[in-house]
């Protein structure tokens, strides 16, 4: 072979070639099917621009959008170091090792449990983070998530700062057994702790909220505030409509329904949510409103 088909013509073939396409260039909206660009999307927090849809959304992306953003290096969440937890307790084994469930979750997360905790400012004031994140197990909550709320719970203590979990779940973890349902009265204590020190504590319920942890902690705000179509209860729909046999209304145990059934103080689109925790803290933090001068009178 002459040097034309030997280096030339790969050489060619290279240049013209197709380049590859990312595989998450674009993702289909679950509600109204439409396409929508990533880098649309991840500007718009993740809500359908076509239908207003609200995508879940990562633990450390829910973060990010809650906190004062970082202005001349000031700003942004600042993780904390959770405590850890002996893994599989039980030696829970069905199809497959528990502990390996946790490894593959661990890999494909980047987490070390369904929880992340940060502390700093929203809207200015200080304030205690706590968001769960439905990819790892779905949001199940075990003994390392029980730990992680109840240290959320203690740093909102010491820095006299409001308590905000943003829940996202399916329940109890049930390879840990009573261990995990031992985390529901535990994470019940730390809330009443936030309580006791006079600190709000502020509940924000996402899709889904369900299990266990719907009935501990998710429902015991002060104020409770949903997203938009989020599904909140403890057991699921068809569950419950083969248990009482009888069909459920429309848009039962979403957001909208439980608003004007008195379940949840407000429903709250994410791209606003910032701006009414940061209300809402100024709210019930300032005992004495500015404009009223108690000295004067």
């Amino acid at each position: 072979m002459s040097w034309l088909s030997e280096y030339v013509r790969p050489r060619i073939r290279t240049l013209f070639s197709r380049s590859e396409v990312p595989e998450n260039l674009w993702i289909q909206c679950p509600s109204c099917q439409q396409m929508l660009f990533k880098n649309d999307l991840d500007r718009s927090l993740k809500v359908c621009s076509h239908c207003g849809y609200h995508l879940r959304v990562k633990a450390s992306e829910r973060l990010t959008y809650t906190f004062d953003p970082i202005v001349d290096g000031v700003g942004g969440p600042t993780r904390i170091e959770l405590p850890r937890v002996p893994q599989d307790p039980l030696a829970f084994r069905d199809s497959k090792r528990y502990s390996d469930r946790l490894k593959e979750s661990r890999e494909k997360t980047g987490l070390y449990d369904a929880i992340l905790v940060a502390h700093g400012t929203i809207s200015g004031h200080r304030a205690v983070v706590a968001a769960m994140d439905f990819e790892f197990m779905g949001g199940s909550m075990g003994a390392a998530v029980g730990e992680a709320i109840i240290s959320a719970a203690r740093l909102a203590v010491l820095q006299a700062a409001p308590l905000i979990i943003f829940t996202a779940s399916g329940g109890a973890r049930m390879y840990e057994g009573a261990v995990s349902l031992m985390q529901m009265p535990r994470t019940t204590i730390a809330v009443q702790m936030v309580k006791e020190a006079g600190l709000p504590f502020i509940t924000v319920l996402t899709d889904p909220t369900t299990g266990g942890v719907t009935a501990s902690f998710a429902m015991l705000g002060d104020i409770q505030i949903a997203e938009p179509g989020a599904l909140i209860g403890f057991a699921g729909p068809r569950v419950i409509e083969q248990t009482v046999r009888e069909t459920l209304p429309d848009g039962f145990q979403r957001a909208e329904y439980l608003h004007a059934h008195g379940i949840v103080d407000l429903v709250v689109k994410r791209g606003d949510m910032r701006e009414h925790l940061g209300r809402i803290i100024g709210l019930l933090r300032e005992r004495t409103p500015k404009e009223l001068n108690l000295d004067a009178a």
